[in-house]
């Protein structure tokens, strides 16, 4: 691999403590890198709780758009299911669990409910089941429609386990 290919161990710069402009109360979540397939997703935004959602549940909401669509022009799985994936990261630095970088999806399962629509804002809320040394055990809902937990409709479920970061790559905090 050449020099400037390497890999290096420092935390991707995340620019999750910079407040949205548009969003009163969120946080942006993105990364320094345009490149990284998190760029797909468009503008993820986050947040701990709020608007009747409890403050130990993560919240992480993006606005699907047209390049997000199947042919039934509604939000392919597979975008779902990967913006279900890097929920889980973005509620990683939400709820204050440490460097998310190197951290590693073991297993996500998903339960698609209804279909997800376009140009309407989407939202994972994640919550930690269960914490040891190595994993995350998570669980959640994506939901579309109104903000408080009364009106939103829920459009799939997941679990997930995620193995934290070594110590050798996580960057000293």
């Amino acid at each position: 691999m050449s020099a400037d290919k390497s890999i290096t161990h420092a935390e991707p710069i995340v620019l999750a403590d910079e407040p949205d402009p548009d969003n009163p109360g969120w946080y942006r979540w993105e990364l320094s890198e345009a490149d990284c397939y998190n760029s797909f997703l468009g503008p993820i935004i986050v947040r701990r709780g709020g608007d009747g959602v409890a403050g130990n549940i993560a919240r992480v909401r993006m606005t699907p758009q047209k390049r997000h669509r199947n042919l039934g022009d509604v939000v392919h799985g597979g975008a779902l299911t990967g913006f279900i994936d890097c929920s889980l990261f973005a509620a990683m630095r939400a709820l204050d669990i440490g460097p998310s970088g190197f951290a590693l999806t073991v297993e996500l399962q998903t339960h698609f409910i209804g279909a997800a629509q376009l140009d309407e804002p989407i939202e994972a809320r994640v919550e930690v089941t269960r914490e040891t040394g190595r994993f995350l055990f998570l669980r959640g809902l994506i939901v579309q429609g109104e903000a408080s937990d009364n009106h939103a409709e829920n459009k799939a479920s997941f679990t997930a386990i995620v193995k934290k970061p070594s110590p050798q790559a996580a960057p000293s905090q």
